[in-house]
């Protein structure tokens, strides 16, 4: 995991971000639309900058996949091939959350997100019932997440669902 000495400060800022931002404006005639735009980018600002934090490259600089398959799903991280150092950086995390993942340890998305990541209970719960392989793909890597158990590709699915929304991945794949 990559989180660094710097991440205390950037969990604790992070877990700010949300309220500092929906403070900016207020009282300086901003309409509530303005204010609410305005708190939007940067929570996502800041679930772009933990996610550089816990996976080491830059989250504006790489395309997130978050697929949903009928048993269960399928997440890709890739880059331009051309950056060899950062698509090394990419398949190392991928490995590191594939085991983190097997252990039923979904800390990594939880502080990206900066909160309980909708899903992750039950697989962490149900770890036994999910299997989890790795794959280099073109510029990055991929895992993707199957199971037999209809609760386990809900679960999957809904935390897919999540990803996409909060990395403000388009939906059409």
């Amino acid at each position: 995991m990559r989180l660094g000495r710097g991440v205390a400060l950037v969990a604790a800022l992070g877990g700010m971000a949300g309220p500092l931002a929906a403070q900016a404006g207020h009282g300086h005639g901003a309409p509530p639309a303005a204010d609410s735009a305005r708190a939007a980018d940067s929570a996502f600002a800041a679930v772009q900058e933990r996610g550089k934090q816990a996976m080491g490259v830059d989250q504006y600089t790489s395309a997130h996949r978050f697929d949903p398959l009928p048993d269960g799903g399928r997440i890709v991280l890739v880059r331009d091939a051309a950056d060899t150092a950062g698509v090394r950086t990419i398949r190392e995390h991928m490995q590191e959350i594939r085991e983190a993942f097997r252990k039923g340890d979904f800390t990594i998305p939880g502080f990206v997100h900066d909160r309980d990541v909708p899903g992750t209970r039950v697989l962490a719960a149900k770890r036994s019932e999910l299997r989890i392989v790795y794959r280099p793909v073109a510029g990055g890597g991929e895992l993707q997440l199957a199971t037999r158990d209809p609760e386990v590709v809900k679960a999957i699915h809904e935390f897919l669902a999540f990803q996409r929304m909060d990395h403000r991945v388009d939906h059409g794949h």
